[in-house]
């Protein structure tokens, strides 16, 4: 695994191109080890002994001191995820018409197509299906009474959404993706995927490097421990584990990270409020389990 001052110097040599990709990440992966964490190694320890307070930065104890990052490396394949959004943001900007004949020929080789049934005389949508009385359909636009339903044609779809891509026949997910996710689409979503794509394809390199990056500056960030204080062993299992700290008005009680107060420092309304649905999920969780409900 390599130290903070080589992971600085692998992302300088990416950034100013002495190293290809390939070679960098060859070199960031090739000593990384099943299991093994940056804080099992000699680099950290030496550290962390010159940032490591002498007590708690949160409740003021000072048994067992460690230290807590506020924030965690993101996963690479998140940080290519969103670059490629920004580049298909940026290719779709630049190119937002596309080849008819080529678009058309995705849809049809890459989608299921489900049609939205319509009245065959005034062609409304989603008639009502009767399941006693015949005819099978009644149109509740114009009362019309028939048996069978009538629908547009992939290329009839393809024509209006190539003339008006806001149109209402044209805004209905009726395409679903042959892979194995089955994602429904309409037409703008597809037309926004096939683009993505393309810039994806057109910028793979770019893309890959760009992510990176991003991801050695993460790493570099973590182990730099600039978003990180020193912690209590409960301080800390607090955080990580329940993503709770102490309640910064009565320092005794824990809260979630995302509120102001703790539930005991909460108005007395509120705080009743909160303890009642609390014991609500409880005994929900509780009738589950014994009833055998996952």
């Amino acid at each position: 695994m390599l130290t903070y001052k080589e992971l600085i110097e692998l992302r300088e040599k990416l950034a100013n191109g002495v190293l290809t990709q390939e070679l960098a990440k060859e070199i960031f992966w090739k000593d990384q080890k099943d299991g093994e964490r940056s804080w099992h190694t000699k680099d950290w320890k030496e550290r962390r002994s010159e940032v490591i307070k002498d007590k708690c930065e949160i409740c003021g104890s000072k048994e067992t001191l460690t230290i807590q990052h506020l924030s965690h490396p993101t996963k690479p394949f998140e940080f290519k995820k969103d670059v490629t959004t920004e580049y298909a943001k940026s290719f779709i900007y630049s190119n937002p018409n596309v080849d008819r004949y080529e678009f058309s020929e995705h849809i049809k080789n890459n989608y299921e197509y489900v049609p939205v049934p319509l009245c065959p005389n005034c062609e409304s949508r989603y008639p009502n299906e009767r399941t006693r009385k015949t005819p099978r359909y009644l149109c509740t636009e114009c009362r019309h009474e028939f048996d069978e339903t009538i629908h547009k044609s992939v290329d009839e779809l393809l024509a209006t959404f190539f003339e008006n891509e806001e149109a209402v026949e044209v805004r209905d997910k009726c395409f679903i993706s042959k892979d194995q996710y089955r994602n429904k689409h309409h037409l703008s979503n597809a037309k926004y995927w096939f683009l993505r794509e393309k810039a994806k394809t057109n910028n793979t390199e770019e893309i890959e490097k760009v992510s990176f990056l991003l991801y050695l500056d993460d790493n570099i960030k973590y182990l730099s421990f600039e978003d990180a204080i020193t912690a209590c062993r409960k301080c800390a299992y607090y955080f990580d584990i329940k993503s709770m700290e102490l309640c910064p008005k009565c320092n005794e009680y824990y809260k979630g990270i995302q509120y102001p107060t703790c539930i005991q420092c909460l108005p007395e309304e509120k705080r009743k409020a909160a303890l009642e649905r609390i014991k609500f999920g409880t005994d929900m969780r509780d009738m589950h389990e014994s009833l055998g409900i996952d």
